[in-house]
């Protein structure tokens, strides 16, 4: 029982079928969030060095304070993030 709390506290959420009702597919979902969160990285990074770059700050109240794939999979999840398809 301690192994199955240990490894739901260890899942990414929000939950997959939330993140599909915001993208058209499992690998847009992990690329738009991947992409996502280097860009939060980045905002904080400037933060600390005095400015704010040119990335926006999180768009959403989390407790997921440090992890920001979980921060732009929650982005993600809330239909905060759009993308289109560039070719």
């Amino acid at each position: 029982a301690h192994a199955c709390r240990t490894l739901l506290r260890r899942m990414i959420k929000p939950r997959v079928d939330k993140l599909r009702d915001h993208s058209d597919s499992h690998s847009a979902a992990v690329v738009v969030a991947a992409k996502r969160a280097r860009q939060i990285n980045s905002y904080f990074h400037n933060l600390g060095e005095g400015g704010f770059g040119e990335y926006p700050p999180p768009m959403v109240e989390t407790n997921a304070e440090g992890n920001y794939l979980t921060m732009a999979l929650e982005e993600l999840a809330e239909g905060k993030l759009k993308y289109e398809y560039r070719s």
